[in-house]
């Protein structure tokens, strides 16, 4: 006897009264199938294929026009053995794991940090990696969020979210919609599967948690005929993320800070409007509120309204970062840096003012002995002009007197 339930239900998908007969009532090209959801998967290589060749071909003079230059690095010294530790180890040792290196390698200890922060920077991800990834989701973000609004600017539900649950679920699709679906899910299926080689940012975590709730969300939302709602919040992403790809692609340029700054406060309005304003009050408020005018609560709505307040969490959460952003921006009069998602991990950037401000090479210790040396110099050269000064004083007095 089985005793696991039946994950296609008609009691987990559809409202109270509804069965997958009535939902037979449409025609096949109309009704939305649990299985049209495998074309996200060529779809996504497609795009992580179309990616490659956009970074490899497109990005580097797009950058170079931008003015994207890469840091000047200095290479750490060939030390198998600090390799061998940086590779199996750590890439921060400790002040005992120091101390047996010094021992291991006759180095210094200031010769070790060096050489550990010098190998750090060297697996920093350059400017131009960092512009091309967002160059691409640009690209993705500004075509999906026009082709959306080209397929939505029309229907009635874009004006009127009331309009969402008219007749649902017997809501026929349309084949716009159902490519809009198939390629926003192609293209975060494409994240997850780059999420190993790109740049790991300080909100990684909640960067893979937003595309699994994402790709759940479009997901189910389909198969359950949640389109109307689904376009709506797809479109209002792309909005932001547009803005956001932009100045991201501007702060990796040269002679365009000013630009950068008043596209960051462009990001932070739409970014707040949208997510913190518009999202909650039109996009949840429908989908928990007005539909039970409309049916009675059922599995499918409490697991859609849980993803939908998943992503709202997520969206507090980057609001947090974007205001110490802007408190930063308004008392510095320029942007910082990106608190939000473009700060990398490990605290890259502190390092990087050490190695403008300590880029000591091995031979540190004899500079500082120069150094003293001429300040010796300069100290008995002082002195003896002021015992001088006190003899020819003292011949003057004798004389007077």
């Amino acid at each position: 006897m089985d005793l696991l339930p039946d994950p296609w239900k008609q009691e987990y998908w559809l409202p109270p009264g509804v069965t997958w007969e009535d939902m037979g009532q449409l025609q096949d090209s109309e009704r939305p199938r649990p299985q049209d959801l495998l074309v996200a998967l060529p779809l996504a290589l497609g795009f992580v294929a179309l990616r490659c060749v956009f970074e490899r071909f497109c990005a580097p003079p797009i950058g170079r026009c931008l003015g994207v230059k890469n840091r000047l690095q200095i290479a750490a010294v060939a030390s198998p053995k600090l390799e061998s530790f940086y590779a199996k180890q750590s890439r921060q040792p400790s002040q005992s794991e120091i101390v047996t290196l010094m021992s291991q390698c006759g180095r210094t200890q200031k010769q070790i940090q060096t050489w550990f922060r010098r190998r750090r920077n060297q697996d920093r991800p350059s400017h131009a990696k960092k512009f091309a990834e967002a160059a691409w989701r640009f690209i993705f973000y500004i075509t999906a969020f026009l082709a959306g609004l080209a397929c939505l600017v029309d229907r009635p539900w874009f004006w009127d979210q009331k309009e969402c649950w008219s007749h649902y679920p017997l809501q026929p699709m349309e084949r716009a919609h159902y490519w809009y679906y198939m390629l926003e899910l192609g293209f975060y299926c494409s994240l997850l599967l780059r999420i190993s080689v790109d740049v790991k940012r300080k909100d990684f975590k909640e960067q893979v948690i937003h595309h699994f709730a994402t790709i759940f969300l479009l997901a189910f939302s389909y198969c359950a005929n949640y389109i109307r709602v689904g376009t709506l919040v797809m479109l209002l992403h792309d909005s932001s993320d547009i803005v956001l790809e932009s100045a991201k692609m501007l702060n990796y340029g040269t002679g365009w800070r000013k630009t950068c700054d008043r596209m960051f406060v462009v990001f932070a309005s739409v970014f707040l409007v949208t997510r913190l304003v518009v999202f909650p009050s039109r996009i949840i408020h429908t989908t928990l509120v007005l539909s039970m005018e409309v049916f009675e609560p059922f599995a499918g709505y409490y697991f859609f309204n849980i993803l939908l307040t998943v992503l709202q969490a997520l969206h507090i959460f980057w609001a947090g970062l974007i205001l110490r952003m802007a408190y930063k921006f308004l008392s510095l009069g320029k942007l910082d840096k990106d608190e939000r998602s473009d700060e990398e991990s490990e605290g890259e950037d502190e390092e990087e003012e050490k190695d403008k401000g300590g880029e000591e090479t091995e031979g540190e210790e004899n500079s500082w002995e120069k150094s003293k040396n001429a300040l010796n110099s300069k100290l008995s050269m002082l002195t003896k002009s002021c015992v001088l000064n006190d003899f020819t004083h003292r011949r003057a007095s004798v004389a007077d007197r």
